[in-house]
This record gives structure tokens, C-alpha cells and sequence, in this order.
């Protein structure tokens, strides 16, 4: 996990700041990618934009959840479906 405040990127790379997490900012990057509008290269630059450092998938719970730099978060439930 790299450190709250920073994001090394790639071996060697060097640290960078962190944007701040922005709610908002994720809910329209996810929104969009949902409706299709985004591919997903623009998606997690929306999601880095918005201060998402990662993100864990629970496919158990159905829940995906996004973490910034902070400790802040964000999880987002998605309903089960048939195949």
C-alpha cells in the first residue's frame, strides 16, 4: 500500500502528489463509464482526477469500493444478475 499521501506509480517511479478525493468527481467518472460514454483509459483518469488511489472488488458482496489518499472512500453496491 503506498504511503497516505503519495502514489509510486510503476518500479522506480517517483512519488506524486495525490489529488484530493472528490466524491462528486468519482460518482460522475462512474456514471459516465456506466453509460457508456467513457472507455476505460478515461475512466481511471477520471478516478485518479477525483483522488482514487486504488480500488478493491469484492465479488462475494457485489460492492466495489474506492480508496483515496486520506482514508476516505466511497463503495458502490451493484445487484446481482442472471446469466
Amino acid at each position: 500500500m503506498p504511503p497516505p499521501d503519495r502514489c509510486a506509480c510503476g518500479g522506480g517511479a517517483r512519488p506524486v502528489e495525490a489529488p484530493p478525493f472528490d466524491r462528486a468527481a468519482l460518482i460522475a467518472a462512474l456514471r459516465a463509464d456506466q453509460a457508456g460514454e467513457t472507455e476505460f483509459p478515461e475512466f481511471v483518469r477520471g478516478c485518479w482526477q477525483a483522488g482514487v488511489l486504488w480500488y478493491d472488488v469484492d465479488l462475494h458482496a457485489r460492492t466495489c469500493t474506492y480508496y483515496g489518499a486520506e482514508g476516505d472512500s466511497y463503495t458502490e453496491n451493484h445487484a446481482a444478475v442472471s446469466v
